[in-house]
């Protein structure tokens, strides 16, 4: 390395140490996990019964009229283009006609039902002295998609997903964002208390994040009765990785600078660790729907929490009778068949190890950060999937594993998978003394993964950190809960805006 680069380094606050580490993995690549099998109902995943239900409901409720600490935390930095990717083929193409039932069609054909319309409208009246319904009369379509998507129109190709326009409503459009805020006053904030969020956002959007919270916050205290602290951050610049040319030498660019490129969403665990509340609801920004629809989704939230907190009161319980001076006998027993019933951890050490040793092994398996994941019956949406695989430690636990984690070898046990994971966690990241778990700790860093990309029209190769839903949160405790499919709207294309849950 030269001069600059060490000069690079030291501004990232990434080691020497660190790169070669990260360029080590291009040649070696990352090991597929060992999967034991699917987690299905009875096996890896609860089914809650309605008693269950009211009970984990209540449980929530009191955690919050007690003043619990609870943020949620909802990764916001990603740009829409992907949303939009037919639009932009069809505005780059030289026709104005789109093939029938195509999704641009399916855009034109229903251009009125979206939120952003009115606003289209004055784009297309702004750009092309006409209406949305006189270009389309015209026949000039790809002058209507171009204003949806161009920076001259509305821009919502280069906008974060956040701050779209998604929802219609008499006052006005709710974007992703203002849903998040509506559901969090309704989960995670007592009556008249205060609902804490936490934004992840990309440097060049932080700043039409702040002006549209600085809109929007003063009304939503109003209508909701509580107190709304909003914060942003950004994915840590020592979270970046080093990019390789495809023989896993160091690329550099044209200007002969290295190249580090942002980890992935599993960087945002660094920022998850600044979170200070105990308890975190973890969800993606674009899956939010209007409250005429949102009721399912609040149920299960409060629903996931309650059992969150119910399972950690049956942890401190276990941690407080193991750690007493006089431990009885059964505390261990009882430990290890709370552990394998309840948070499905196996292992042999639990038969073979004895007094002292299994007391604190068994206290360190249960001293840790614990996380409630719904999970949803698989009808082909896209996500990652609940397995019960083999741990570092010789351990077996539910994971969440991407397919790019699971070896060819599993194709039986990928093939009985009937649940999915839409990003939907209530976890507990303090210790039951109230100290806060340093997450990196329980970072499994052999769960990342290289993708193939580009950079000034040369292939690269990328490191992705272990997600941050995946590898990245892999040593903690897991319960998998099922939730219904009303719960799970996520808005991958446009076109999502125009299924039932978001009209």
């Amino acid at each position: 390395m030269n001069e600059n680069d060490l000069k690079t380094l030291a501004q990232k606050g990434i080691t020497a140490e660190q790169v070669q580490q990260q360029l080590n993995r291009f040649k070696t690549g990352f090991p597929t996990l060992e999967i034991i099998d699917s987690a299905t109902v009875g096996n890896g995943i609860m089914r809650l019964s309605a008693e269950q239900q009211q009970a984990a409901a209540n449980r929530w409720q009191l955690f919050l009229n007690d003043g619990g600490e609870v943020c949620k935390f909802v990764p916001a930095s990603g740009a829409a283009s992907r949303m939009f990717k037919a639009l932009f083929n069809f505005a780059d193409g030289d026709t104005d006609s789109a093939p029938a039932g195509s999704d641009v069609a399916q855009v034109l054909d229903r251009i009125e039902e979206f939120a952003f319309y009115p606003e289209l409208n004055d784009a297309c009246q702004r750009i092309c002295g006409k209406s949305v319904n006189e270009l389309r009369a015209a026949g000039e379509n790809r002058k209507i998609i171009s204003a949806i998507i161009s920076p001259e129109g509305l821009n919502y190709g280069q906008l974060p997903k956040g701050l779209l326009q998604f929802h219609k409503y008499a006052a006005g459009p709710r974007t992703p964002l203002e849903e998040q805020i509506a559901e969090g006053a309704a989960t995670a904030a007592a009556a008249g208390g205060t609902l804490n969020l936490h934004f992840t956002v990309s440097p060049n959007h932080r700043k039409l994040f702040e002006e549209k919270l600085a809109r929007v916050i003063p009304d939503a205290e109003k209508h909701y009765g509580i107190k709304i602290n909003a914060e942003l951050s950004e994915q840590k610049a020592q979270t970046d990785t080093i990019a390789a040319n495809p023989d896993g030498t160091p690329f550099r660019t044209n200007e002969g600078s290295l190249l580090f490129r942002p980890g992935g969403h599993g960087a945002l665990i660094a920022n998850l660790n600044d979170i200070h509340a105990a308890v975190v609801f973890i969800k993606n920004i674009d899956n939010v729907v209007p409250d005429a629809h949102r009721d399912p989704t609040v149920q299960w939230k409060r629903i996931l929490a309650g059992q969150l907190i119910l399972v950690h009161d049956q942890i401190a319980a276990h941690l407080q009778a193991l750690k007493a001076a006089d431990a009885p006998a059964h505390a261990l027993t009882d430990a290890a068949d709370f552990l394998k019933s309840v948070l499905n951890v196996s292992d042999t050490k639990m038969q073979t190890l004895a007094g002292e040793e299994l007391r604190q092994y068994l206290i360190g398996k249960l001293n840790r950060p614990l996380r409630v994941c719904g999970m949803v019956i698989n009808e082909g949406e896209p996500g990652g999937g609940p397995y019960i695989t083999v741990n570092s430690d010789g351990s077996a636990s539910p994971q969440i594993l991407e397919s790019h984690q699971i070896s060819p070898k599993y194709t039986q046990i990928l093939a009985k998978s009937t649940h999915f994971n839409p990003v939907d966690l209530v976890c507990y990241i303090a210790d039951t003394d109230g100290h806060h778990f340093n997450l990196p700790d329980y970072v499994d860093p052999a769960t990342g993964f290289i993708s193939a990309k580009s950079q000034q029209g040369r292939e690269l190769l990328a490191l992705e950190l272990p997600g941050l839903w995946n590898g990245a949160i892999r040593e903690w405790n897991t319960l998998f809960i099922v939730v219904p499919p009303t719960t799970f709207n996520p808005v991958k294309t446009v076109n999502d805006l125009l299924r039932p849950a978001h009209q």
